[in-house]
């Protein structure tokens, strides 16, 4: 049994084009609190702060409020401090990671990368920007091995973007 009892899934479209409602405290589906008792990630290696959207075993968006207290700020870059691009990459799979964990017969299970292609970085993230994620399951295989796209944007504008592979670790 998923820890999700009660989910909105009005709307199911799973598109490339999939565009998530506005964040808002009004639209949160998955509460820090709840993705702590679904992932294993916590600080400071936890990225995702909240989930606004999910349809079941599609897709997940999720919430990443960047501030200049996280560490590796101190180092990349003083004085110009941008977040690093594998952490980008590491916040969405995590959002991949909820939907991965709520599907039947896989809840408890611990996924890691197993490769990541197509993945570009259109502008950097920086203190104070809001990362949105929205990552949706292309395939699983032998319910072992599977593909995400994954996209971020900060204001509407994507920062983001490629495909994660997974593989389930026994």
């Amino acid at each position: 049994m998923s820890i999700l009892t009660d989910v909105n899934t009005q709307n199911d479209a799973t598109d490339n084009a999939h565009q998530p409602n506005q964040p808002s405290s009004a639209n949160v589906i998955f509460t820090l609190e709840d993705i702590q008792k679904i992932l294993p990630h916590r600080y400071p290696f936890a990225l995702v702060d909240r989930i606004i959207e999910y349809v079941p075993g599609k897709l997940a968006v999720g919430i990443k409020n960047v501030t200049f207290n996280e560490p590796h700020f101190q180092g990349h870059f003083p004085g110009r401090p941008m977040m690093p691009g594998v952490m980008i990459v590491e916040a969405m799979a995590q959002v991949g990671g909820i939907v991965l964990t709520q599907m039947a017969d896989m809840e408890g299970s611990l996924f890691v990368f197993a490769g990541i292609d197509k993945v570009r970085f259109r502008r950097p993230v920086v203190p104070g920007d809001q990362l949105v994620m929205t990552t949706e399951l292309i395939s699983v295989k032998r319910r072992r091995f599977g593909k995400m796209q994954a996209r971020a944007v900060v204001d509407g504008q994507r920062v983001a973007e490629g495909e994660l592979m997974f593989s389930l670790v026994e």
